[in-house]
């Protein structure tokens, strides 16, 4: 049996349930409920509040976890990333009141700063060369400076609505952050293989994530120019078409070079080209 902690509720909840759905894992779980069993293979699922998922890594409590880096950064610099997810992406910026003057970080010398991210926090301060006031505040930062509490904050930013609203701008960025599945340092062998099935699972759906199937027609003559052009797989599969001295190529592109490998393709002489989504990616 594998332990697996997501955040309770939130962004990250939506999406995490939504991978595991991908890898076949079904989950019964309704409202407010915060644990819950899957149908069909030997995993649990506890539903957590996100900072306190590292403590429950290493107490054992749980064996795996989806989380924010960003999180881990603050909390869990210990415990082992074994996948970068590449979901729920935000970064965690320093913000100031709009329209106050900021030139630069030396700005931030000797200032006050209210943050849900001590750790985060100083030690980016350290690695500036900077000294600031830290004040921590689980919950909303953003209205520190129009109390008069802090003269800038340091929290999650992901659209930037939040700091709009309060009356903020970002100024400067921490660091990125995606979400991440983390293992526990206590594993049993057993343990460790289903990880490893649920790891595999992933790793094909975000392969298929990265990647479009592509298929066109070629004349013969173009098919060795065409190969080159096409390498994420092995070969790619050729079927001759009714069409003489034609053939019907299939293979998979990177979907971030897209563009830049269509019109290679086309000046190769490709024709009738066919993209289509991948759901799942073996290799």
């Amino acid at each position: 049996m594998i332990r697996i902690a997501i955040q309770k509720s939130g962004r990250l909840n939506t999406e995490s349930l939504a991978l595991l759905k991908s890898c076949g894992i079904a989950i019964d779980n309704g409202k407010d409920q915060l644990k819950a069993a899957a149908r069909n293979f030997p995993v649990e699922v506890f539903f957590l509040r996100n900072g306190d998922i590292p403590q429950y890594l290493r107490d054992g409590v749980v064996d795996l976890a989806i989380l924010g880096s960003n999180t881990l950064t603050e909390k869990g610099q210990d415990l082992a990333i074994i996948e970068r997810l590449g979901f729920s992406k935000c970064r965690v910026s320093i913000a100031v009141p709009k329209g106050v003057k900021f030139n630069g970080l030396d700005d931030l010398e000797g200032k006050k700063i209210a943050t849900s991210y001590p750790n985060t926090v100083k030690q980016f301060l350290v690695e500036n060369k900077l000294n600031a006031d830290l004040h921590v505040i689980n919950g909303s930062v953003e209205i520190a400076p129009s109390i008069g509490l802090a003269d800038a904050v340091v929290d999650i930013v992901s659209s930037g609505s939040t700091l709009f609203k309060n009356n903020l701008v970002e100024v400067a960025k921490i660091l990125e952050s995606e979400a991440v599945l983390v293992q526990g340092p206590n594993i049993t062998e057993a343990q460790q293989q289903l990880i490893e099935t649920i790891q595999f699972r992933i790793q094909a759906i975000l392969r298929a994530k990265r990647s479009r199937y592509i298929l066109l027609n070629a004349p013969n003559n173009s098919i060795e120019e065409i190969t080159a052009i096409l390498p994420v797989l092995k070969s790619p599969t050729v079927l001759p078409l009714a069409k003489e001295g034609w053939s019907s190529l299939h293979s998979v592109i990177n979907a971030g070079d897209f563009w830049e490998v269509i019109d290679q393709l086309k000046a190769a002489g490709a024709e009738d080209i066919l993209v289509c989504p991948i759901e799942k990616m073996v290799l």
